[in-house]
């Protein structure tokens, strides 16, 4: 029997659905940006919160004709659902008009979830693994051989939503320089202070900002999780990228962006975050995984 499961995350909501073996049947990923603001007002937007209201009936309808009911998805809010003060009054509301009953998991939930999908359909060696998951509003890491449970998975906060609004602003048209050093000083501090300095083997990126910049490297302008899914990400390249961004504007960005580009405006700040945590790590690389939360719950049930 099919079944489904939804991310509700600080900038994207994702929905999954896998078949009996494990097949993938629908993949859906929306940019609502239910977190922006967050930082300054404490609360959900109300534009954001229809905007992920349309999101979430869109995908109970694409649930529904895999026979799943909406009361059947699973669906896990994260970092942005944790901080905002309406979010529970919000998710009684989505629960009576889509049937969706959404529970908020905790940072470390978050990782180990994140972390049992991550190397879905991914053929990596048995060796010391890491794992990066970058969202809006949080960065999840962990590290474990590959295939046992996480070894004591950090929970962060450092989001690319979160960093772009607090160090350029809500709606950047260009970046300064000294903003961005700030940024970067400020993503090291944070992951120095959390004591993340671990050597790994292999480091695997997960999440929207990841894959976009994969896909960019690659030249894509649709979606392809084929080409996308296991694909090698340099520090070379995401310096080349930092460099790109922080020189570029606002329709620049959203060009290069072109499988994702609401995602283009918090990239700078993204590729900031991933480059510190491979640097920290010990790789001069990493892979890139399009599996995620919404896989890691479905494969535990």
């Amino acid at each position: 029997m099919a079944r489904a499961a939804v991310d509700i995350g600080s900038n994207s909501i994702v929905l999954l659905v896998l078949g009996d073996d494990d097949t993938v049947l629908a993949d859906a990923s929306r940019v609502v940006s239910l977190g922006a603001g967050l930082d300054q007002t404490g609360r959900f937007a109300q534009d954001r919160m229809d905007a992920a209201m349309v999101a979430l009936l869109d995908f109970s309808d694409q649930a529904a004709q895999f026979g799943i009911a909406a009361a059947d998805i699973g669906a896990f809010a994260t970092s942005a659902s944790r901080r905002a003060g309406n979010a529970a009054a919000f998710f009684r509301t989505v629960a009576k008009r889509t049937g969706i009953v959404v529970r908020t998991i905790t940072g470390l939930e978050e990782a180990e979830l994140t972390w049992a999908g991550a190397t879905f359909d991914l053929d990596l060696p048995s060796s010391q693994l890491g794992m990066v998951d970058l969202g809006g509003g949080s960065t999840e890491i962990v590290w474990a051989m590959h295939n046992t449970a996480p070894c004591a998975p950090h929970s962060l906060p450092l989001g690319t939503v979160r960093l772009t609004e607090k160090f350029f602003g809500p709606d950047p048209q260009r970046y300064a320089p000294e903003q961005f050093q700030k940024l970067k000083a400020h993503i090291h501090s944070v992951i120095s202070r959390a004591d993340l300095c671990i050597q790994v083997e292999n480091l695997i990126a997960v999440a929207g900002t990841a894959t976009t910049l994969a896909a960019m490297s690659l030249g894509l302008k649709a979606w392809d999780r084929e080409a996308v899914h296991g694909r090698r990400l340099s520090l070379s390249e995401l310096d080349a990228w930092m460099d790109r961004l922080l020189a570029s504007s606002a329709t620049e960005r959203q060009v290069w962006a072109a499988v994702s580009p609401k995602r283009a405006d918090a990239l700078l700040a993204g590729a900031a975050v991933l480059h510190t945590v491979g640097s920290l790590c010990g790789v001069d690389a990493m892979t890139v995984s399009t599996g995620g939360l919404r896989h890691g719950a479905l494969l535990r049930t």
